[in-house]
């Protein structure tokens, strides 16, 4: 008869989500992340096959928990750029703000992994793909509403806004506080 397992799967995933995004792929090592998670070496093996296998699960959380909270702020009220710039601003302070300068761990992976392990690449595009589509919609609201130009190709601006959050948020880990990133958002909003 099997052992019960003396860990919740899902809070063990987030607590090694948290390792990941702290050291990234390479810097976390097996015994860091089975101290955090509370597992021996051989139990972090048993219940996740391999570190690889534990980093995709980890993504996916990162997925399905972080990004629907930020993505959240484009439905509120207020006019397209009201949002979006709601939006800019609170990934902003929030990245500031984190005394580890963690960022995204879309970007981070992406950056670090993407030349190398097509199934976190695949993961990371996904996120990335997720957020487009956020703004396409957002765009294409704002085209029926009036608020964006009826002109304009939304999806070649959604890329690009994509391109100038992602540059935000790798700028955000070196800048000195939100004010020298809060006017690059103004800039970006004012092409819409």
């Amino acid at each position: 008869m099997a052992r019960p397992r003396k860990f919740q799967a899902e809070e063990a995933v987030a607590k090694a989500m948290e390792v990941f995004w702290e050291k990234g792929y390479a810097g976390a090592t097996p015994q860091e992340l089975g101290e955090r998670m509370g597992l021996g070496r051989g139990s972090l093996y048993n219940a996740f096959e391999n570190k690889q296998g534990l980093f995709e699960r980890a993504l996916r959380h990162y997925h399905e928990q972080e990004a629907p909270r930020l993505l959240a702020l484009l439905s509120r009220p207020g006019s397209v750029k009201e949002r979006l710039r709601a939006l800019f601003i609170a990934i902003i302070e929030l990245d500031v703000a984190d005394p580890d300068r963690k960022g995204c761990l879309a970007i981070n992976t992406a950056v670090e992994l993407a030349a190398r392990d097509t199934a976190s690449a695949r993961l990371a595009a996904r996120m990335f793909d997720q957020t487009e589509a956020s703004f396409l919609a957002l765009l294409e609201e704002g085209q029926r509403t009036g608020e964006v130009d009826a002109s304009l190709d939304v999806r070649a601006l959604a890329g690009f806004l994509l391109n100038n959050l992602t540059g935000l948020r790798v700028l955000a880990k070196t800048a000195a506080g939100a004010a020298r990133l809060t006017p690059i958002v103004d800039v970006v909003l004012r092409s819409i």
